[in-house]
């Protein structure tokens, strides 16, 4: 375990980021149920550590992508993340929408990008990977050339990491599924039918809690 993956899940958890409930699990969007809910937009209401969440973002693109020439967010909860990064790295920054805007210029990248740049992703969260290589298409369908992606926290689903070499996409992420399970052991505040729930769970997240 990296030392600053297990460091991030430890503030992710202090401020309630990270909720881990096998035995009463959250609904998303999805509507797929899951024992843990993440959200990472709390972050940015804790000065100490949205600055450490940023600075091991650019720690990451400093050792991995030393020539990238602009960030890039993913809408919407990327966004301030990746303002953050590239304001302290002096960087051009831009976001990809979900959808291109319904009026106006119709954009569906934000700012001033330039064909053959090259960009990081900053991303928020990971799950199946869809909505994030989704924004990885959409700068390389306007010639800008992706580094890689930068995320907070990933579900470490297989279906992910799947999506991920198939688009030929790089994902590193400041957090994941197994720092923050192995913490919660750890720390004792998962038994051993809890485990088990998780791990079916992260196996087949879209079928678990409806068997």
């Amino acid at each position: 375990m990296k030392d600053f993956q297990l460091e991030v899940t430890k503030k992710l958890l202090q401020i309630n980021t990270i909720k881990v409930q096998p035995s009463n699990p959250f609904t998303w969007a999805s509507g797929w149920l899951s024992p843990i809910y993440c959200d990472n937009r709390k972050i940015l209401s804790y000065p100490e550590t949205r600055t450490f969440i940023c600075d091991q973002f650019i720690n990451i693109i400093k050792e991995k992508y030393p020539e990238v020439e602009v960030i890039a967010g993913v809408a919407t909860g990327a966004i301030a993340h990746g303002a953050l990064v590239a304001e302290k790295m002096g960087l051009p920054f831009v976001y990809v929408r979900s959808k291109p805007k319904d009026h106006g210029l119709e954009n569906l990248i934000e700012g001033d990008l330039k064909p053959e740049q090259k960009i990081v992703i900053i991303e928020d969260l990971v799950s199946t990977g869809g909505s994030s290589l989704k924004a990885a298409e959409a700068l390389t369908n306007f010639g800008g050339d992706v580094l890689g992606m930068v995320a907070i926290f990933t579900y470490n689903f297989p279906v992910a990491t799947q999506n991920f070499e198939k688009a030929g996409i790089e994902l590193f992420t400041l957090s994941n599924y197994q720092t923050l399970i192995n913490y919660a052991i750890e720390k004792g505040e998962i038994d051993e039918k809890e485990l088990e729930r998780l791990q079916r769970w992260r196996e087949n997240p879209s079928k678990w809690g409806k068997e």
